[in-house]
């Protein structure tokens, strides 16, 4: 069966960069709330936002080991879609939220993806792992983990991508989903308008196959 790659534009922090990845037929859009980032965003910016967005663009939020009633409240404040959840959180924590989540896991060279099994999410991002990183490293990981990870649920490949790459790595893996953060910025939180257009293209030009 072959379905619309899922391509999700993550570490936005101004209307100009969403409304383009928008324009250039992004799934989803990424806020980081994560103040340690240089991608962080308030979520009184995120609202903005998020409002002049079209309804059918994503808006996902990305924490990391962050308190339960703080992302409520941000979710509730800026509208958002989904969730995705970098950190510790076990698969009982992640049971009764009322909206999708994506729990993400840092991907090293050891990584089980065993450990996936339990949860109960609506997909999986696998990002590098980088020591004090939580997303936008800028760094690759071993392909043929996600190929087994694939077994427990919808996979959203991200870590070191870049237009030069996506096609290969849609190939490879056939995930559900691709996204990028660094691979498509001129500095940190500031979207090169060509890159995100030629990323999407490319993504978008080979069907995932499911």
């Amino acid at each position: 069966m072959q379905q619309d790659l899922f391509v999700k534009i993550c570490g936005i922090t101004s209307l100009e960069d969403a409304q383009h990845a928008a324009r250039c037929g992004a799934d989803a859009i990424g806020f980081v709330f994560y103040e340690e980032s240089p991608r962080f965003i308030s979520h009184h910016r995120a609202a903005e936002i998020s409002q002049r967005l079209p309804e059918h663009v994503s808006k996902i939020g990305v924490f990391v080991n962050a308190d339960r009633k703080f992302i409520h409240d941000i979710v509730s404040h800026v509208n958002l879609s989904a969730v995705q959840l970098y950190g510790n959180e076990g698969p009982d924590d992640l049971v009764s939220y009322e909206i999708s989540v994506i729990k993400a896991f840092r991907v090293k060279d050891d990584f089980d993806a065993e450990v996936m099994r339990n949860y109960i999410v609506d997909a999986f991002l696998l990002d590098a792992h980088k020591e004090g990183k939580f997303g936008g490293t800028g760094r690759a990981f071993d392909w043929n983990i996600a190929l087994k990870a694939k077994e427990y649920g919808k996979i959203i490949l991200s870590g070191g991508l870049t237009p030069s790459n996506v096609e290969e790595a849609v190939r490879f893996v056939r995930p559900y989903g691709v996204d990028v953060s660094s691979g498509v910025e001129s500095s940190p939180g500031k979207k090169d308008p060509a890159k995100v257009r030629e990323f999407i293209i490319r993504a978008k030009s080979i069907p995932s196959l499911l």
